[in-house]
């Protein structure tokens, strides 16, 4: 049929089996857009053997308008992968409801060649979750300005007359009123950990240097909460300046390495491994628009840990879900509507072998005005 799949047919059969194995449909597209290659999963996707699907061009397979002919187009000329997400391919060949992920890649061995893995609606499910995570982030916020006004203000009353009672008791006595003094302390601190979402002003954001806020966070955890913890760094050192607030960035990824730390509490190869990374061509659709913004910057905080229970894992984001005993499960609800106010998404994977919050966020970028003033994002 063409030159590369009879170089396939000859290739090595674990290359074959290897392929077979994942369970995403992967095929390969020559440079006059024929099928040289699909691997297992791709015959039960397309609902047609390799043999047929060999017979056909991509706009055979996917409607004739589908965003995967632009973007395999744009991958052979730019000689770049392209990520998408939430692409409808439904068609009367491979049916209706067929919302995937696209991993377009170029094929450095056979020019024009491009590999294209479908990922059926697993990072669309994720940024729907994310929507979620938001929308309760905000549930909160009416919640906790009400109970700073409702709460704080008879709470204050409750402590001063606990006080004025100590002036009058003895030693045993004066330690209930300390209780009922450290215990309204305690409740007032909640209430003013839950203010913070009901921040509605705008973010203060600047171009900063992800790097420089991640060496911050790690040297405070070192000298605390997680003193006696490796630390692995995997950085992308071309990394471009991410559009953010600073203060609100360490304070991201010092509750995500505190709960990192932990997860692994008492392990003997506790391990937090920070990485970053570019990704080009990671877009996400803006709600109420066609407009789709860029999300190129991921950060990643791994840990080896026991990992996250699949019952908690989709509603982790969400206000006061925790698995700790003295926990509030305010932390990465806060996390989750930080990001979110910044443009970006955070995610969760996890296993029996350990845990991952990825973040993805807009980079810095430069506008050239018409008058030639300044920069923004």
């Amino acid at each position: 049929m063409n030159s590369i799949e009879e170089q396939l047919a000859l290739a090595p059969d674990f290359a074959q089996i290897a392929l077979n194995a994942i369970r995403h449909p992967v095929i390969m597209v020559t440079q006059d857009n024929y099928v040289g290659f699909a691997n297992a999963e791709a015959e039960s996707f397309f609902n047609s053997s390799r043999a047929i699907l060999s017979r056909n061009r991509l706009g055979d397979l996917v409607p004739y308008d589908s965003p995967l002919l632009s973007l395999v187009e744009q991958v052979r000329n730019e000689i770049n992968p392209v990520n998408e997400y939430r692409v409808d391919i439904s068609s009367p060949r491979i049916g209706g409801d067929r919302l995937v992920d696209l991993h377009v890649s170029p094929v450095s061995e056979y020019p024009g060649a491009v590999i294209i893995l479908f990922q059926v609606r697993s990072m669309a499910d994720k940024i729907d979750r994310q929507m979620t995570h938001r929308g309760a982030a905000r549930s909160v916020t009416g919640l906790a300005a009400m109970l700073a006004h409702e709460i704080k203000n008879p709470l204050s009353g409750i402590r001063g007359a606990a006080q004025l009672l100590e002036r009058g008791l003895g030693d045993e006595d004066r330690a209930l009123t300390r209780l009922i003094t450290g215990e309204t302390d305690r409740i007032v601190s909640l209430v003013d950990r839950m203010e913070v979402f009901s921040d509605e002003r705008p973010v203060d954001r600047t171009a900063v240097n992800i790097h420089v806020v991640l060496d911050h966070v790690k040297a405070l955890a070192k000298s605390g909460f997680a003193a006696g913890i490796s630390f692995v760094e995997e950085y992308d050192p071309s990394l471009p300046p991410v559009y953010a607030n600073r203060d609100q960035l360490v304070q991201v990824f010092l509750n995500l390495i505190k709960n990192a730390a932990e997860a692994v509490s008492g392990q003997k190869d506790a391990k937090i491994r920070l990485t970053t990374a570019y990704r080009p061509g990671i877009r996400l659709s803006v709600p109420g628009s066609n407009e789709r913004i860029s999300l190129p910057l991921e950060f990643c905080v791994h840990d080896n840990g026991p990992g996250v229970s699949q019952d908690i894992l989709p509603i982790l984001f969400d206000p006061f879900i925790t698995t700790k005993q003295n926990g509030s499960g305010l932390g990465l609800a806060l996390v989750a509507k930080t990001i979110g106010e910044h443009g970006g998404i955070v995610e969760c994977d996890s296993t029996v072998n350990g845990t991952v919050f990825r973040i993805l966020m807009p980079a810095w970028q430069t506008l050239k005005s018409g008058t030639g003033d300044g920069d923004e994002y």
